[in-house]
C-alpha cells in the first residue's frame, strides 16, 4: 500500500485512513492502524457515533464484540491492545476468551476514549470483513422431482462429457442442497444470528408479503450457464432459475432482501444487483467436499489453487436442460456446513 495515499475505510458514514505500521502481527497477519481523516471525530469534536458515558473517575463507553474478534483487539502477546491503551490514555477491559460480553474503555479524558472507541471499531471492521462466511439466505431447490432431474442432469453429463478436461463426478453440487443464494453473512454470536432473524420478519412485514401477495412464487430452473470468461476453464456452472409467468418478482425481493440487510450492516454489498442462479457443479467440490469446510472452520484459507474444467461440451449438450419447476414458500437463514434432517442446510430461521 501507497503510504501516501493510505486505504480510506468509511464507518457509520466517517472516513477514516488506514495505514500500515511495522510492529509484529498477530497470527502473522498485517496489523493495521488507523487515523481519523478530515471531518471525523477529534478531542474536540466528540464522536456521535457511540456513545462515551462519565463516570466518577472520568469517561466510558462500551462496545459489544463477538469473542471470536477479541484477539484482534488483543494482538500477539497483548500488543496491540498495550500500544492502543498507551496511544489514546485509556483503560481497555476485555472478557475471556469465548465469553460473550462488552469491551469496556475508560479513561480520564473523553478524546483519549473516543479515539481508543473509533480505533477499536475500525479494527473491528477491518477483521469481520477478512472472516469466512457462516449464513447465507437461501431459497431451496432440493423438491423431489428437482432432485430427480438433477441426477438425470450428472448421470448424462458424466455419460457424454466425463472424458473433457477436469470431469468428474466430485465437481457435482448434493442434490439435497440444491439452493438459490441472495447474499452471505458473517454472524459470529447468537445475538447476531437473533438481529438477522428479526431482520428477516421484518422485511416479511414490510415488503415481502406485498411483493408474493402472501402466495408462494413458481419458478423454472432451466438452462446452465458459466461463471468465468472462459468455458474451457469453468470453475462454476449453474443452473438458471426465473418466474414461471415472467415476472421479475422474484428479482424485486432478492433485490430488496440484501439492500435491507446491507443496510443493517449484516451483509456486505457485492453487486446491483443479486444473480439468482443455483450452482450444479463447483470445483470447490473436486476430490474431497470437506477440505474447505475444514479450513474455513479453523478460520485459515486453504490457497490451493482450484482445477478448472472444460465446460465447452456440457453447454453444448445442456444448454438448455430442464430441471423441473418449484414453489418457493420461504426465505431461509441458512448455516453453512450444516445439515437438517431432509438433507438441507440448517436453518437459524426463516421467512
Amino acid at each position: 500500500m501507497d503510504v501516501l495515499r493510505p486505504t480510506l475505510v468509511r464507518i457509520g458514514g466517517r472516513v477514516y485512513r488506514k495505514n500500515l505500521i511495522q510492529e509484529q502481527p498477530f497470527q502473522q497477519e498485517e496489523e493495521e492502524d488507523f487515523c481519523a481523516g478530515p471531518g471525523d471525530c477529534a478531542d474536540d469534536d466528540p464522536c456521535d457515533a457511540f456513545v462515551v458515558e462519565e463516570t466518577e473517575r472520568g469517561f466510558q463507553s462500551r462496545v459489544e464484540v463477538p469473542s471470536p474478534l477479541y484477539k484482534y483487539i488483543i494482538g500477539k502477546k497483548g500488543e496491540t491492545k498495550k500500544r492502543l491503551e498507551t496511544e489514546t490514555r485509556t483503560s481497555i477491559s476485555i472478557p475471556k476468551p469465548g465469553v460473550e460480553g462488552e469491551i469496556v474503555i475508560t479513561g480520564q479524558h473523553r478524546g483519549g476514549v473516543v479515539s481508543a472507541r473509533t480505533r477499536i471499531d475500525v479494527l473491528l471492521d477491518s477483521f469481520r470483513k477478512k472472516q469466512p462466511f457462516t449464513h447465507f439466505l437461501s431459497f431451496a431447490l432440493n423438491q423431489p422431482a428437482i432432485q430427480e432431474k438433477f441426477l438425470q442432469f450428472k448421470e448424462e453429463v458424466l455419460k457424454k462429457c466425463s472424458q473433457d478436461h477436469g470431469v468428474s463426478s466430485s465437481l457435482f453440487q448434493n442434490p439435497a442442497k440444491l439452493h438459490l443464494t441472495l447474499g452471505t453473512l458473517v454472524l459470529l454470536n447468537e445475538q447476531e444470528i437473533r438481529k438477522a432473524c428479526d431482520l428477516l420478519q421484518q422485511c416479511k412485514e414490510d415488503f415481502v408479503d406485498q411483493i408474493t401477495g402472501g402466495k408462494p412464487l413458481t419458478v423454472e430452473v432451466a438452462g446452465v450457464e458459466y461463471m468465468n470468461d472462459d468455458p474451457a476453464m469453468t470453475d462454476v456452472l449453474y443452473a438458471k432459475v426465473h418466474m414461471k409467468d415472467g415476472s421479475d418478482r422474484l428479482q424485486v425481493m432478492a433485490d430488496q432482501l440484501v439492500e435491507r440487510f446491507v443496510a443493517s450492516g449484516l451483509m456486505l454489498k457485492e453487486w446491483d444487483r443479486v444473480k439468482l442462479h443455483a450452482t450444479v457443479m463447483n470445483t470447490l467440490f473436486r476430490k474431497d467436499p470437506t477440505e474447505e469446510r475444514n479450513n474455513t472452520m479453523t478460520g485459515k484459507s486453504s490457497f490451493k489453487e482450484r482445477e478448472s474444467f472444460n465446460g465447452r461440451n456440457i453447454l453444448k449438450f445442456f444448454e438448455n436442460f430442464y430441471f423441473g419447476e418449484a414453489q418457493l414458500d420461504s426465505v431461509r437463514l441458512s448455516q453453512r456446513f450444516s445439515s437438517d434432517t431432509s438433507g438441507y442446510y440448517a436453518t437459524s430461521g426463516q421467512l
